[in-house]
């Protein structure tokens, strides 16, 4: 695809514009008064200048396309009202082509419609100032819509054009995203299966081979294999080495262990990962609650993880039918950013 430089298109649209004005400098003894003419130039030069104008879009601002409006009418009224009709005036006429410029210039920065409403104007002007539609050729009032009309029509499939890209990125993207997320639950089914494989293989192979008759023990073993595979389906980045070992040693004491991920610490670097995942294996390893949940914090929140424990009410008070709450024993947050606490 042929792309030409911003500036170089800026550059043509002024040469044409001030080539009008050069044209209007050149015819300025033929007004009857060159005041009005000369107007016309300062009021064209303006509108140009603002048409080309770097604005923060390329689409022009209202206030300009219409103010570009307001120039033509103006402009033209300056210059044809200072000329006779019934004589050759060459090119001291120099608006009518002006106004196409201008007008194709608006059309050009996404304008289109304001543009069409200056070249109505011109050619209203046009006709009530000669009288007659078939001087509208010789005056060149029919290259300024044939100007506009192409620029519109190029505008128009531009910015199809564009639409069209960003529909494909668009679609390139979710078709990027859909095949990271095959791959990564495709990593993960078989992180899975490995980890089944190593821990709990081992536990089934026993099962088997005692025809499903376990001991106690071995069956408190299952609960916590058990317990462990669901710790890394629900606990995800709450784990490393550290954490498993911490929670496996408090679970065979006896303590209650929920890990549980929501994804508020998916955007820590590795060594902040390491300092939170640090401070939870050494909560969970010393801890002497009945009940540890740890649990992820909001990604926006300055807290990366919640750690509380809970030790249950005394069974002797129970049974004799006085309920209490369970107490607190931990209650721990752990900064995203920051020292180990």
């Amino acid at each position: 695809m042929i792309s030409l430089p911003r500036h170089l298109l800026v550059g043509l649209a002024a040469a044409f514009s001030a080539f009008h004005v050069v044209l209007g400098v050149y015819t300025i003894r033929m007004p009857e008064s060159a005041v009005p003419a000369v107007v016309a130039m300062a009021l064209y030069a303006a509108a140009t200048v603002l048409s080309l104008a770097p604005w923060p879009t390329l689409r022009l601002p209202i206030g300009v396309a219409a103010g570009n409006i307001g120039v033509t009418a103006v402009g033209l009224i300056l210059v044809l009202s200072q000329l006779d009709a019934a004589e050759e005036n060459g090119y001291a006429t120099w608006i009518i082509g002006a106004v196409g410029t201008l007008m194709t210039i608006t059309a050009v920065r996404q304008r289109p419609w304001f543009a069409w409403a200056g070249i109505g104007v011109m050619i209203v002007a046009v006709l009530v100032w000669t009288g007659d539609p078939l001087e509208l050729p010789a005056l060149g009032a029919i290259g300024g819509p044939v100007w506009v009309g192409v620029a519109h029509a190029t505008t128009l499939t531009i910015v199809r054009a564009s639409r069209d890209a960003r529909l494909l990125e668009l679609a390139e993207q979710r078709a990027a995203e859909w095949q990271a997320q095959e791959e990564a639950e495709f990593f993960e089914r078989r992180l899975r299966l490995g980890q089944m494989d190593s821990e709990v293989a081992p536990m089934l192979r026993r099962i088997v081979t005692a025809d499903g008759e376990l001991t106690a023990d071995e069956r408190r073993e299952c609960l916590h294999l058990e317990a462990a595979m669901r710790d890394e389906i629900r606990g995800r980045r709450l784990l490393d080495d550290r954490v498993r070992n911490a929670v496996r040693d408090a679970r065979r004491r006896g303590v209650e262990v929920t890990l549980l991920d929501d994804g508020g610490i998916d955007d820590l670097d590795r060594t902040a990962h390491s300092r939170v995942t640090g401070v939870i294996a050494r909560e969970i390893g010393g801890t002497t609650a009945d009940r540890v949940v740890v649990r992820t914090a909001h990604d926006d929140d300055e807290v990366a993880v919640t750690i509380v424990g809970l030790r249950d009410a005394d069974p002797a008070l129970t049974a004799e039918g006085l309920e209490e709450e369970p107490e607190l024993d931990l209650w721990l947050e752990v900064p995203r950013q920051g020292d180990a606490v």
